[in-house]
């Protein structure tokens, strides 16, 4: 059962605010009383807390006999502060009016629940892509507080490719007339089919279909997994989906830092090792090495994968669940 913690009223980096804003959280294990035996894993699109549950446990790496693991969820997707669970002045109007919250917010906002549970230092921020997000946010952000993070099949920021690919799943959603302008009354439920559809096809690889692939994940055929994705998405809430669409799409630790993303990224002190999906199509390996090179402790190790961007989601693939453990294991100071 995951807690909550009250922000109150939460000024945005838009300059908006979000009002009775609450982040939801789950922890395990104990801190120790210097406070620095925490691994943070902030959640990724349409996940929450419970999608990491695959890397924690008795004999892991992230085992909670030794660390104080912190599971959080971002603002927009259903159980911390969203447009479908917001306060009243922003349900009134169905969602619509849910302000604009960046990467750099959620971080910010994480950064107070660090600071209410007595966490002095992340020992590891780790995160699978809008995970990832997170994680490079907070290196950059606050170079004291990390001691090393671990971005899978994610970026430092949102690339212009990834952004046109959002783009296309969203104008999909908006395209059914009962989405209204984010004031449906209904679900649009032709919209989130569509936004599912598409998505889909962005989420693997090519050879990911030609061979088959999809029979591995218990997908009998092409056919199956669409209808699958379609129905997965078609029982979120639009504007949920659309409030996290914008935080990832305007995701870049180095807005507003003189010298650009190289200036903001060069400051990290944490060590990283980035591990990007081989054939993911839109968190791309090149723009994970221009990235990593940019920083001074950092090293790229690509997972050889045929699942697409989907390749190192937690409880996907043993083999690959694998390679993140050792990854984990070895920044957290255990071999």
């Amino acid at each position: 059962m995951h807690q909550v913690f009250d922000l109150g009223r939460f000024a945005l980096e838009s300059g908006a605010d979000l009002p009775e804003a609450r982040l939801a959280y789950t922890t395990q294990g104990a801190l120790n009383a210097d406070g620095d035996n925490a691994v943070l894993l902030p959640s990724y699109y349409t996940g929450t807390h419970a999608s990491y549950e695959p890397w924690i446990g008795p004999g892991r790496a992230l085992d909670p006999e030794r660390w104080f693991i912190v599971s959080v969820n971002l603002f927009g997707n259903g159980v911390s502060t969203s447009p479908s669970n917001a306060a009243e002045e922003v349900r009134a109007v169905r969602g619509a009016a849910f302000p604009e919250v960046s990467i750099g917010d959620n971080v910010r906002a994480q950064r107070q629940l660090a600071e209410h549970l007595g966490v002095r230092r992340w020992r590891l921020v780790a995160g699978w892509s809008m995970g990832a997000l997170q994680a490079y946010e907070w290196a950059v952000r606050h170079p004291e507080f990390v001691d090393a993070f671990l971005p899978v099949a994610g970026a430092a920021r949102c690339s212009p490719h990834n952004a046109v690919f959002l783009a296309g799943v969203e104008a999909a959603l908006r395209a059914d007339p009962a989405f209204d302008g984010g004031r449906y009354t209904t679900p649009p439920r032709a919209g989130l089919r569509a936004f599912g559809t598409v998505y889909a096809g962005w989420a693997y690889s090519q050879a990911f279909f030609r061979d088959g692939t999809y029979r591995e994940l218990g997908y009998a055929d092409v056919a199956d997994l669409l209808e699958d994705w379609a129905a997965d998405h078609e029982r979120w809430d639009a504007n949920d989906l659309l409030a996290m669409l914008r935080t990832w799409q305007r995701a870049d630790p180095g807005r507003g830092v003189k010298g650009g993303l190289a200036a903001a990224l060069g400051g990290v002190r944490a060590r990283s090792l980035v591990m990007p999906s081989s054939t993911d199509l839109y968190f791309t390996v090149e723009d994970n090495v221009l990235e990593s090179a940019m920083m001074p402790r950092s090293e790229v190790r690509v997972i050889e994968s045929d699942l697409g961007h989907v390749a190192g989601r937690p409880g996907v693939r043993a083999a690959e669940t694998a390679v993140i453990e050792a990854a984990l294991r070895e920044l957290l100071g255990e071999r």
